[in-house]
Order: structure tokens, then C-alpha cells, then sequence
């Protein structure tokens, strides 16, 4: 609160509002709300109200001082800062979390395995699953977000080998990673720049460079979204100098995949052709073998390879390109890769219609679903441009009313 410049009341109103951005519906605390807080008496607030609070100030809420319900408070180390530091660095709350786990508790702590890595690994599945199938859905990002806080608290839980504690820090890294990725792809930036800086630092405290790679890649296709090309590239070589892109020729072809979308982002279309041949020749010479991240062998493909191509060659007004990547990418889709299906067939679309093949184009983004059209924030966005650029070069048409009239059963559906 002395960093921030807060008193009981402006926090209590900052949380609120961070709580409406999240739910839709303003929070209802006050003054004596963030008083609890600070005596303990709540040690463990709801869980909107958490994610509020991280939003609001950085940290997690086990490095604010709570304490998850079923555990005892540990004492915290000292925390040693220079008094003419203003704020705390993220990585600093994260390690003071962490130093907690040394301190003694009143029973003899248990010993943490990697059988206890391998459960998360398994719940880091299923959120690898749900945002395939929905993707961009708050509640991925709130369930991401919670097992990060999840494994963090096994540091706190008893005694572990050093193998043990990198790799907890590399599954929480990887939960927050996945929240930043449900953000971005719901085009909530701010916050997906929240997760983004916690997800760094524990990716730093881990040391695997497979996970530093995916939230730096993921930070390049953010900055990309936001129409920033300079900051899109900053961030994508970072993940593309990592020693890893030169010992993996798949890692090394999704970094110029990636690079090549930002390329066209960028309208530059010697960039944008150069990145995509060098990427397919990495990925042709890339093995099969299923040592890789589970994210990893979970979507990079060819198809996705071509997803990536059609968004670069849609920026670019090569229509043309674009369609002949949409129908490669559709052809190669896995059935899990619905969300996937969703955007590619949207940008298929759009690039029929910049053609002049208004029927083909309307027949096309009928296909989208109606989950997909309505609750995926980046399709719908799509799908509205859509619907403005077809009424634009087709007034009037039969194409028109019958997109007119699918997009009001669509609305009706939800």
C-alpha cells in the first residue's frame, strides 16, 4: 500500500474495479475489507477478489501474505531493500514467497516429489486441452493462474530436492504462462501483461528454457495483436537467441513462424517470405520424437506453420497467399484444434471476400461456430470486420441478407 500511494479506501476501490473488469460487475468492498487483510483475519480472500488484488498490484496473492485455506502461516524471512527503492521488483515478491519455505513450521515437513511435479504436469494438460477446444475463456486463465499459485505453495509444503524446486518453479511458470495466453487471445492485454512479468520471473527462477521460450514467443504474438511490430520483435528474439533454437529445428521453426507473422504485421514482404522458407526448412528437418514440451507436440505443426503464414499474407493484401495457407492449415488441423479451426476459417473468409467471392466468403464464415462466433473474443472481433466489409463491397446483395440474418440467429442462440 506504501508503494502504490494507497490508503484502506483507494485499494478497496482499486480492487473493485479491477474486480468489474474481471466479472463484469463492480466488487462491493471497502475501507474495512483491506483492513482484515492486513490482521489476518481474512487470510484467504475469494478468488475473483485474489485475482483482483494480483492485478492490481503485481505480485501473487501468496506473496501479499495470504495463506491458502487448509495450510498454516509460515514466518516470512526479512526482507532486506534499499529505502530509496520505490517499488518492489516481481521477481523480489516471488522470492520472498519462495524464502518462506525455508522457515521451520510446527510439524515435520513432508517431502516433495516429482510425483507431486507429474500431477501438476497432468493439470497442466488439461488446461492445454481447454484452451485448444475454447480458448481466450476467462475461466481458463482464472484456473491457470490459481494452479501457478497451487504450485508455488508446494515450495512452501516441505523439503525438496533442487531438481524438484526448478521444476515446480518451471510448472508455475507454465500455469502463468497459460493464463497470459487465455488473456491475449481474449485480448485482455493489460492483464495478460500481468501474468507476463510473473511468468518471466519464474520462468528465471527455473532455468528451462523451453518454457522461457514460450512466454517470450507468446509475448511477441501479444505485442503483435496490440499493433506494436518493434516491441513484437523485441520479445520474439529473445525467445529466438535462446540456446535451445539451435540444438531443436522445431523451437528454431516456430520462432521464425512467429517472426514471419510479425513480418507481416510489419509490411515488410521480403521479411515475411524469408522467415516462412526458413521455417519450413527447419521443421522439415526437425524429428518426430516425443521429447518435447507437452505444449509444444500440443499444437506446432504444419497446420499451424500455415495458420501463421495466413495471418502474415491477410496483413499483407496478398489475398491470394493467404487463401492458399487457410486451406492447407484446415487440411492438416487435428480434431482437438478447435479454436484454431474457428480463426483460420474466419480468415479464410476475409480473404475470399477481398477477392470479390462474396458468396464463397458468406458460405465460409457461416461454418464458424456459434460458440466460437460469440464467446471467443478475437473471432467475434473478426467476424464483426467481417460483416462491415462485406455490406461494404456487396450492399444490398443476397449475400448480405443471408449473413444478416445467420449473425441475428447467432445472437439469438446466446
Amino acid at each position: 500500500m506504501n508503494e502504490h500511494g494507497h490508503s484502506s479506501n483507494s485499494l478497496a476501490d482499486a480492487v473493485n474495479t479491477a474486480v468489474g473488469r474481471l466479472t463484469g460487475r463492480t466488487g462491493g468492498l471497502d475501507g474495512s475489507s483491506v483492513r482484515s487483510w492486513k490482521a489476518g483475519r481474512v487470510r484467504w480472500p475469494k478468488s475473483a477478489t485474489r485475482k483482483a488484488l494480483e492485478d492490481v498490484t503485481g505480485l501473487s496473492a501468496t506473496a501479499l501474505g495470504f495463506v491458502p485455506r487448509g495450510r498454516t502461516r509460515s514466518t516470512p524471512a526479512a526482507l532486506q531493500e534499499d529505502p530509496d527503492m520505490k517499488r518492489r521488483t516481481l521477481v523480489g515478491g516471488i522470492a520472498a514467497a519462495a524464502a518462506a519455505a525455508a522457515a521451520p513450521g510446527t510439524s515435520a515437513p513432508r517431502r516433495i516429489s516429482m510425483g507431486d511435479v507429474d500431477r501438476l504436469q497432468h493439470r497442466f494438460g488439461e488446461i492445454i486441452a481447454s484452451d485448444h477446444r475454447h480458448g481466450g475463456q476467462l475461466g481458463i486463465e482464472q484456473r491457470a493462474a490459481a494452479l501457478a499459485d497451487e504450485a508455488l505453495n508446494l515450495q512452501n509444503a516441505g523439503s525438496a530436492s533442487q531438481r524438484v524446486r526448478s521444476s515446480l518453479y518451471a510448472s508455475a511458470a507454465a500455469f502463468r504462462s497459460s493464463a497470459m495466453w487465455a488473456a491475449i487471445d481474449g485480448r485482455r492485454y493489460d492483464i495478460a501483461k500481468a501474468h507476463m512479468r510473473e511468468a518471466q520471473a519464474l520462468a528465471e527462477m527455473s532455468g528451462d528454457q523451453a518454457i522461457k521460450f514460450r512466454i517470450w514467443s507468446h509475448a511477441g504474438t501479444m505485442y503483435r495483436h496490440m499493433g506494436r511490430p518493434a516491441d513484437a520483435f523485441a520479445a520474439n528474439d529473445v525467445a529466438r537467441n535462446l540456446h535451445l533454437t539451435r540444438r531443436d529445428p522445431l523451437f528454431a521453426s516456430l520462432g521464425l513462424a512467429r517472426q514471419g507473422a510479425i513480418h507481416g504485421a510489419a509490411q515488410d514482404r521480403t521479411g515475411t517470405r524469408r522467415a516462412f522458407e526458413q521455417a519450413q526448412d527447419a521443421m522439415l528437418r526437425a524429428d518426430h520424437a516425443d521429447y518435447r514440451p507437452m505444449w509444444m507436440l500440443a499444437f506446432y505443426d504444419q497446420a499451424e506453420l500455415d495458420s501463421l503464414a495466413l495471418s502474415a499474407y491477410l496483413s499483407l493484401g496478398d489475398y491470394q497467399t493467404a487463401e492458399f495457407h487457410a486451406h492447407r492449415c484446415l487440411s492438416a488441423l487435428r480434431p482437438h484444434m478447435v479454436r484454431s479451426r474457428a480463426i483460420t476459417t474466419t480468415r479464410l473468409a476475409h480473404a475470399q471476400l477481398a477477392q470479390g467471392a462474396s458468396d464463397a466468403a458468406t458460405a465460409t464464415a457461416m461454418k464458424v461456430s456459434v460458440d466460437a462466433a460469440t464467446q471467443h473474443a478475437r473471432v467475434a472481433r473478426m467476424l464483426q470486420e467481417f460483416g462491415a466489409a462485406l455490406r461494404a463491397t456487396a450492399p444490398g446483395s443476397s449475400s448480405v441478407h443471408t449473413w444478416t440474418e445467420h449473425a441475428a440467429a447467432w445472437r439469438m442462440a446466446t
